[in-house]
């Protein structure tokens, strides 16, 4: 198993003067520990589970842009793109872009969008959910036709793309998580078209991934080809008073087939808590 950091929350003591430097420490800690990927959320507001929207929140893809070059061994990934935040020919050549940039450390990470107040605050793009999850599907299609050789035009019910060039190609054909555990489009997405999916500690995890396996027969995919990750806090406690009843879910999951745990660590400017996971669950979870 492997455990990745989930960077969530940008407002730290120190301000945004000092932003760069909190999440240089946060990130290459976070990678010299062991943290296999390093992800940030793609929200332009905080989101309520968190703080309110007034908190401090970095647009996705600069701030992985950032992070490459500040890193060299985790993998990068918004966890997860808003489909309708960007375009998907612009969404493809900006993944490519950061794989190339980051040495082929790029993933994308992508689901179907959810938070209405601040695409409509900021006047993004936010039709119903039947239409997102449409347009999901054509952003998929397309994002692996420009990660090929294929340069023919692409008609879709929402997008039409005349001619699918990208150069550079990515270095490595990045793979796609699609987040969210709806059993009757998101999961079938997975097994169409992704190699990870992604679902929450609180979900009946077991049964998920029940649903995706019976998705992957009806599409003729290999379910054990998808890699499942699991994203849950990663709360150690103020001294790692926490660690223990976080290492039984962590065998918890293991035992239900789960390959990666990723998650938000708090008082993470404070870099202890990154230490103590480095230390203390890295090493287990390694061996689940």
């Amino acid at each position: 198993m492997k455990i990745g950091l989930h960077i969530a929350d940008f407002t730290y003591p120190s301000g945004p003067a000092h932003l760069a430097e909190d999440l240089t420490r946060i990130a290459t800690t976070a990678e010299e520990h062991g943290f296999t990927r390093v992800s940030v959320m793609d929200h332009l507001w905080q989101i309520s589970v968190l703080g309110p929207p007034e908190h401090e929140m970095l647009e996705a893809y600069t701030t992985l842009g950032y992070l490459a070059a500040r890193t060299s061994r985790v993998e990068l990934l918004a966890w997860v793109t808003a489909v309708t935040y960007r375009e998907p020919g612009m969404l493809a050549k900006i993944v490519s872009t950061l794989d190339v940039l980051s040495g082929g450390r790029a993933m994308l990470g992508i689901g179907a969008a959810w938070n209405g107040d601040e695409a409509n605050g900021l006047g993004l793009t936010f039709p119903p959910t039947a239409e997102r999850f449409e347009r999901l599907e054509e952003t998929l299609q397309i994002v692996q036709q420009m990660w090929s050789e294929e340069e023919e035009p692409y008609a879709g019910t929402h997008y039409r793309l005349d001619r699918t060039l990208n150069r550079p190609q990515p270095l490595r054909r990045p793979p796609i998580l699609i987040g969210g555990g709806g059993e009757k489009k998101t999961l079938r997405l997975v097994a169409q078209y992704a190699q990870a999916c992604n679902l929450f500690a609180f979900d009946d995890v077991d049964r998920k991934l029940d649903v995706l396996r019976g998705h992957c027969e009806a599409v003729g995919r290999d379910y054990d080809e998808i890699e499942k990750t699991v994203m849950l806090p990663l709360d150690v406690g103020e001294r790692g008073e926490k660690v223990d009843a976080l290492r039984a879910e962590l065998e918890r999951l293991a035992k239900l087939g789960v390959h990666e745990v990723h998650g938000w660590v708090p008082r993470v400017w404070e870099l202890t808590p990154l230490e103590i996971i480095g230390r203390e669950l890295v090493p287990v979870a390694e061996e689940l």
